[in-house]
């Protein structure tokens, strides 16, 4: 897809990612980027026309959708993250990641395919995770809300394809923005994120890696209780004090 002269709503657009993406959109020469948020007041680019989007509400979803009939491409970033470990995991906070990062991306692409048939095809750009692939126990719900967001994104890019619209995945592992700040990882740019996820878009790719991490995860995934989950174990093990189960 030609980004230059293009309308494109991202959403979750006033901070990290999704500002990035933006910002990125507009180098790139996109027309006109709408910036979907829960709150207007907080998009202070002027170069943005922000548009008011709680994403877990669908009905809020499809009058946008109603409403912004010009758009060509959906930047589905929009997301939320959670610490939690397998036994203790909060219920409320599992649902609140799979309403967001997951169940989101559904009313969102439902809504919006039909915006894209009408003007052309068009693309989604589905922002997922290096933890759509693997679980860590740290991230254990948020891993399971990504995980099924990587699923759909997967099983609706095929019927998307035969009415013209394309969609990229994009994978990345720790980023610098607020929900990674707890965090004391080593982390990469939004803007390298919102970069490779543009260049694939354009380049017709229907996945995006961020870096060599993500790429490294997904090229482990034909034997990933051997190559990856043992690493993941380990750290695991390390940030808890726990010791290790003799097998």
């Amino acid at each position: 897809m030609n980004i230059q002269d293009s309308t494109v709503l991202v959403t979750g657009a006033n901070r990290g990612i999704g500002k990035a993406f933006a910002e990125e959109l507009l180098d790139r020469g996109a027309e006109k980027v709408y910036a979907a948020v829960r709150d207007v007041e907080t998009v202070t680019d002027s170069r943005l026309v922000p548009i008011r989007l709680d994403v877990t509400h669908p009905a809020r979803i499809a009058t946008v959708a109603s409403e912004l009939d010009d758009v060509q491409l959906v930047v589905n970033n929009a997301g939320v993250l959670h610490t939690s470990i397998p036994l203790s995991s909060s219920l409320d906070v599992a649902r609140v990641e799979l309403e967001t990062n997951y169940l989101s991306l559904v009313s969102m692409t439902q809504a919006f395919a039909p915006v894209l048939e009408r003007n052309g095809g068009g693309a989604f750009i589905n922002m997922l995770s290096v933890f759509s692939y693997v679980a860590t126990p740290v991230l254990t719900t948020y891993s399971a809300s990504k995980a099924a967001a990587w699923s759909f994104t997967n099983a609706a890019r095929i019927e998307l394809r035969h009415q013209g619209t394309h969609v990229v995945g994009v994978y990345a592992g720790p980023v610098d923005t607020d929900m990674s700040e707890p965090f004391d990882l080593e982390k990469i740019p939004p803007a390298d994120v919102a970069t490779s996820a543009l260049d694939a878009l354009e380049a017709d790719e229907p996945e995006a890696f961020a870096e060599d991490y993500s790429r490294a995860v997904k090229a482990g995934l034909s034997d990933d209780q051997a190559t990856l989950y043992p690493e993941i174990e380990r750290q695991f093990l390390e940030m808890t004090g726990a010791e290790a189960t003799a097998t």
